[in-house]
This record gives structure tokens, sequence and C-alpha cells, in this order.
């Protein structure tokens, strides 16, 4: 407990970084002055803080997505981008823009979480068809079916001109969160309390169907749960701010290596590390090309990619 509180003092310590680091100037003298503090204070309630909410919430949303898919599909090396959730949820946006371009961003949202849905639950599909000899083969077949789906999305983006679109939902960025914008966001948080609350049903899940079932547990249910969960959480950051590659897959295998597999006892360390992560993340986008910004999104496939590599590379026994 006093590790994780010191974890959580280290993402508001981080927080409050971020709060003071952007193009305008922004320090506490300035919100003090009687001449420029309404200035800073309307820079501060309009842009830093709605941004900094945004990135700890989607941050911690997509570190607990990627948890419990690693719990359902008893693989390490799952996470939404890896299992073709992210670019379901791109293509439902792309069909939403093509056929009710004024649904409101709730019916975006919905839309885009039922194409995800679809898309994991196809994944899973295919799993089960597939004879599974490594641990790697999981995520290789996620990757190919994001491949396809992405290149299906690409094309019909492509024809009717939404590429720039496409490109928005598909980069994590955070420049353009003001208020009014990232609310929605808020909805990720109550999605990551169902999942602590149903931590323990979705542990036993993880240990697979006989097992779970033998206990009087409904599989299939805890499952769609899950998955509903997974699904809804990526719709939402990717409808608000756009895709983050490899938080889902980093951050629980850190965790994991950490503390275990127990989710009730994982699952905040994972949202605290993953808001950490992003955070972390957003201040170096905006300090190493100071004052232009670059996206999370890309910042967070770096580094997400180079860890990536070394957990296939060096933790490929311990974690499958």
């Amino acid at each position: 407990m006093k590790s994780l509180s010191l974890a959580l003092a280290a993402v508001t310590a981080l927080a409050l970084i971020s709060l003071l680091i952007g193009a305008s100037d922004l320090s506490l003298a300035g919100l003090l002055s009687p001449q420029d503090g309404s200035q800073a204070t309307r820079i501060l309630v309009v842009s830093r803080i709605p941004r900094t909410v945004a990135l700890i919430l989607a941050g911690m949303a997509m570190a607990v997505a990627g948890l419990i898919m690693q719990m359902l599909t008893q693989n390490r090396f799952v996470e939404p981008s890896t299992a073709g959730t992210v670019e379901s949820a791109g293509l439902g946006l792309l069909t939403v823009t093509l056929f009710t371009p004024d649904l409101p961003v709730i019916g975006k949202m919905l839309a885009a979480a039922g194409f995800a849905l679809a898309g994991t639950a196809l994944f899973l599909r295919i799993l089960r068809l597939v004879p599974l000899r490594s641990a790697l083969t999981v995520p290789l077949v996620g990757i190919m079916l994001g491949g396809i789906i992405s290149a299906i999305t690409t094309f019909f983006a492509y024809r009717f001109d939404l590429m720039q679109s496409l490109n928005a939902w598909t980069t994590g960025d955070f420049s353009g969160v003001l208020r009014g914008r990232y609310e929605l966001l808020w909805m990720t948080f109550g999605l990551a309390l169902l999942a602590y609350l149903a931590a323990d049903r979705l542990t036993l899940a993880g240990m697979g169907r006989d097992f779970a079932t033998n206990l009087g547990l409904r599989y299939r249910s805890i499952v769609s749960f899950g998955l509903v969960i997974v699904s809804m959480v990526t719709a939402t950051v990717v409808v608000t701010v756009g895709m983050m590659p490899f938080l889902g897959l980093i951050v629980p295998n850190v965790v994991g290596m950490m503390i275990g597999d127990n989710m009730r006892r994982a699952l905040p360390w994972v949202a605290a590390m993953g808001a950490g992560l992003v955070l972390v993340c957003d201040v170096v986008g905006r300090v190493v090309y100071y004052p232009y910004e670059i996206p999370i999104g890309t910042i967070m496939g770096i580094i997400g990619g180079a860890l990536f590599l070394v957990l296939l590379l060096k933790g490929r026994g311990r974690l499958a």
C-alpha cells in the first residue's frame, strides 16, 4: 500500500508538470499576478486541466483494457492494438462518418464500440481455429487481423477523401483537448471501476473455461462482460484522442512482473502506471521540439515498440 501511495504521488507530480508545460507561459507567479492572473487562469481551466485529466483517464483506461484482454486470452502479448480492436473501432468511425456524419459524439462512440466488439470477437474466434503452438502466435494473429481491417479502412477513407480524419483517429494526439471536448473520457473511469468490482470473476475466467465453470462461474457471461468493457474503453479513447499503441501491453506486463497476476491487486497499479506512462510521453512530446508538439501516439509507439521487443526477446518464456 505504501508503494502504491508513492506511485500515486509520482503520477500527481507528473500531472503538475504537465499543467505547467505548453506553448503559452504558465506559472504560479502568473496565476497570482493581478495583471496576468485572469488570462493564466483561463488557460489553466480551458486547456491545461482538461488536457491533463484526459491524459490520466485515457492512460488509466487503456492500460486496464489491456490487462482484461490478457486475462481473457491467457496471453501476455495481447492488448487492443494487437488484437484488431483499435482498427475495428476506426472502421466503425469511418462507417458512421460515411453514412451518418451528423451523428452526435456519443452515437459515434457507440458505433465504434460495436465494431470494436465485433472485431475482438472475430479475433477470439480465429484463435479457436488456429493451432497455438507458441504464445507469439496469438499477437501475430491479432496484428494480421488488424492489418487487414486497417487496409480496408484506409481504402475506403482514400476513396471518399477521408484520409485526414483517419489519421486523426489512428494517431493519439491531445493537443486539441479543451473543456467541452474530453468529458466523454469520464465514461472510461466508470468502466475501469466496473472492471475492479468484477476483478475476481475476471481472474477466474482467465484460468480457463473448465476451471471457471467448475467453480460455478458463467464463463461466457463474464467473458462477454470483459469484452464489452474493452470495446467501450477503446472506442471512447479513439473517438476522443486517437490511438495509443502498446500501452495496454507494456503496463500490465511490468505490473505482473512486480506483483503477480491477481487482478484485484494488480488493477490499481496498472491504472496508476498507465496514467504515469502517458503523462511522461506527453511531457516528452511537448519539450523535445518546443514550442511545437510531437503527438503522444508517436512517442508511445517508439517507447512501446522498443519495450515490446524487449518482452519478446528476453521475457518470452516467462510471459507465455
